[in-house]
């Protein structure tokens, strides 16, 4: 997967924004609001995804290329790698996972307000 690729799959979801609050290179993906997946843009080897804790160890566990987050919190994020042993559909898989748990995170009235977009 590439970088376009990542970034028009990230935008699929609903409510989704993109926006750069860190750098210029630090590509985020919110929804209400919070973050659920991050990459840089020049240098695009990893995408930052948020995980259910105990689903993160099990996957750093069988996959090379699924380490604890790199400059986030390890117990919630992995940072899966591009060009290894994690093939499209389970990054894709984990995309969503991440938008799942951010988007069942926010309050009542912020996903009303999402799902009319």
């Amino acid at each position: 997967m590439n970088i376009e690729e990542f970034r028009d799959y990230c935008l699929t979801f609903k409510g989704v924004e993109e926006t750069f609050p860190f750098d210029a290179n630090t590509l985020v993906f919110k929804v209400g609001g919070k973050m659920f997946a991050l990459c840089g843009v020049d240098n695009f080897m990893y995408a930052n995804l948020k995980c259910d804790p105990e689903k993160s160890i099990e996957l750093r566990e069988e996959y090379n290329g699924i380490k604890p987050g790199y400059h986030m919190s390890k117990k919630h994020w992995n940072s899966v790698y591009i060009n290894s042993d994690v093939n499209d559909v389970l990054f894709k898989e984990l995309i969503l996972h991440s938008y799942d748990l951010v988007f069942d995170s926010l309050t009542k009235k912020i996903k009303e307000e999402v799902s009319k977009l």
